[in-house]
């Protein structure tokens, strides 16, 4: 495989692997035909009777980058951060992921403020140890198993939110269809 090849696929191909892991994980997964949202699939489970949908942005870095980019992610966009929306990073070097909720992300990422990619962010989740980069213990609450952990508590946190708002919803409802009926007569 050419160069150009190798490097031009490799984003699509870890997007691939993140999406077969999360179908191991037992969600179901839709891909977006156009990533121009900063959504590169949806994720759907059901929690307790109720489909619950979360917005993913897939970035990973590959092996062929310099050890200290091991795991930095730069001029990525975060729009519109939001309880639904979260991030997966893949580093090959250090066969890691992390999963970051946008909200999460937007507060520890850096925002560049000036140059050609102002207001775009940067995440260094990575260290160096003499030659060899090493993850970085900041971030390790978002790592691995951990980070697959943070989606599926931000399924059970949306699905009582919108169980919880559908609830209110009927019950104004019923309120609403009560006052509005007619009152039997008494004989």
């Amino acid at each position: 495989m050419t160069p150009f090849r190798s490097s031009a696929s490799f984003g699509k191909r870890q997007e691939y692997s993140a999406i077969a892991e999360l179908l191991r994980r037992g969600h179901d997964v839709y891909q977006t035909l156009i990533d121009d949202q900063g959504i590169d699939c949806i994720i759907r489970k059901v929690v307790d009777g109720t489909p619950t949908y979360i917005d993913l942005q897939i970035k990973a870095r590959s092996k062929e980058c310099k050890p200290f980019d091991a795991a930095r992610f730069a001029a990525f966009a975060i729009k519109d951060p939001r309880a639904n929306f979260l991030f997966l990073f893949y580093a090959e070097w250090l066969n890691t992921n992390w999963v970051m909720p946008s909200l999460d992300l937007a507060k520890s990422a850096h925002r560049n403020k000036t140059g050609k990619n102002i207001g775009k962010y940067e995440i260094l989740l990575s260290g160096m140890s003499g030659p060899r980069p090493t993850i970085n213990r900041r971030f390790d609450k978002y790592r691995d198993d951990k980070g697959f952990k943070i989606l599926e508590d931000t399924f059970t946190s949306l699905s009582r939110k919108i169980t919880n708002q559908e609830s209110s919803i009927v019950n104004a409802i019923d309120q609403e269809s009560f006052e509005s009926s007619p009152l039997p007569r008494s004989g």
